[in-house]
């Protein structure tokens, strides 16, 4: 007969066996996830977990498994929409693969940051870290450190870490770039990100590539920072050049800051000039006119970064793709290019 613990207090292993009706040692061996259970005693024990509402004791499976299903995250410039949305996804892909997940922030790397946020990350007994920076300064301290435990670098040069997921920045340009060229954009900029970025210099050479493909002449590679405010500054720049009839902007909050400065003086987006951003940011369908932008499916990464951690964790290998291929997102900041008197400067 089974046998319903008293609800009053916090559920433990032993009442788990009396609802399903089984033993101590086979609602262990569920829940460290150990083989020789057949699958309906499996299944009613999970029903019975479910029911209880009951929290395996973290410690305690620690010891019968050897492992703590801990894992650590170590990040930089978390506030920008990119870095901060991997933070979230690998946390996500985390518990759903049945690790814990404990966070450590850098507002700058350092060797000596890094080697603190490892050593606070194995005090907690971590299995494995995963690594958000894309600066080139940070992935050579990475490259020259020893966590002692699996790291995964996510969104860095991938040939420069051992274990590496990230989205092809580059193909992500090339795309974008290509959409101008088949939109007829003839003299076409690039707003980049700042100097020192891996992202930032992926997609740079990936506008360069295709605006040589296509036999044009670049238009102007301006250095931008991340932010509206330098995008808006940067756009006023381009708003006098009057042969650039389009712009492939690093980011979508520069390119926030682009079609400001464009439309304050006085050039039509898309017509006059067209505008292509990069990260497809919850506010890009909203924009005037909705931002045509290239989307990284951050979820995707998040998984795979977990799935490749977990391989080396358990000391297998994960047939996965690392890079993660972009899409474009066409919306109204472009069209064909019409040819026709553009106001010089613009009337601001």
């Amino acid at each position: 007969m089974t046998v319903r613990p008293d609800q009053s207090r916090t559920p433990v292993m032993a009442d788990v066996a009396a609802l399903a009706g089984v033993s101590h040692q086979t609602v262990s061996r569920v829940v460290n996830g150990l083989p020789h259970v057949g699958e309906a005693t499996r299944q009613r024990v999970l029903a019975a977990i479910e029911e209880l509402d009951y929290r395996p004791n973290t410690a305690a499976r620690t010891l019968v498994t050897r492992r703590s299903s801990i894992i650590g995250i170590i990040s930089t410039e978390t506030g920008l929409y990119g870095p901060n949305s991997i933070h979230r996804t690998v946390e996500e892909a985390a518990r759903e693969a049945g690790y814990f997940a404990g966070s450590v922030g850098l507002k700058t790397i350092t060797a000596d940051g890094l080697a603190a946020a490892v050593d606070h990350l194995r005090r907690q007994s971590v299995e494995g870290i995963v690594m958000i920076a894309a600066q080139h300064e940070a992935l050579d301290l990475v490259r020259r450190s020893d966590p002692g435990v699996p790291l995964v670098v996510v969104e860095g040069d991938l040939s420069r870490a051992t274990f590496a997921v990230g989205v092809d920045q580059h193909r992500g340009a090339v795309i974008a770039t290509q959409h101008l060229v088949d939109l007829g954009r003839r003299r076409i900029a690039h707003v980049s990100g700042p100097h020192g970025w891996t992202e930032a210099e992926a997609r740079a050479q990936g506008w360069s590539d295709t605006v040589a493909a296509a036999g044009l002449q670049p238009g102007p590679l301006l250095e931008g920072d991340w932010t509206a405010e330098r995008g808006y500054a940067l756009g006023l720049e381009l708003a006098v050049l009057r042969d650039v009839d389009a712009v492939f902007v690093a980011n979508d909050q520069m390119a926030i800051g682009v079609l400001r400065a464009l439309q304050e003086s006085g050039l039509s987006v898309p017509d006059d000039v067209s505008v292509v951003g990069f990260d497809d940011s919850p506010e890009a369908g909203y924009l005037i006119p909705p931002l045509t932008t290239v989307h990284q499916d951050f979820p995707e990464v998040g998984r795979r970064a977990i799935a490749v951690l977990h391989a080396a964790i358990v000391g297998g290998t994960e047939d996965v793709d690392r890079l993660v291929e972009p899409t474009l997102v066409v919306r109204a900041s472009t069209t064909p290019r019409v040819p026709r008197d553009r106001p010089a400067g613009g009337a601001r």
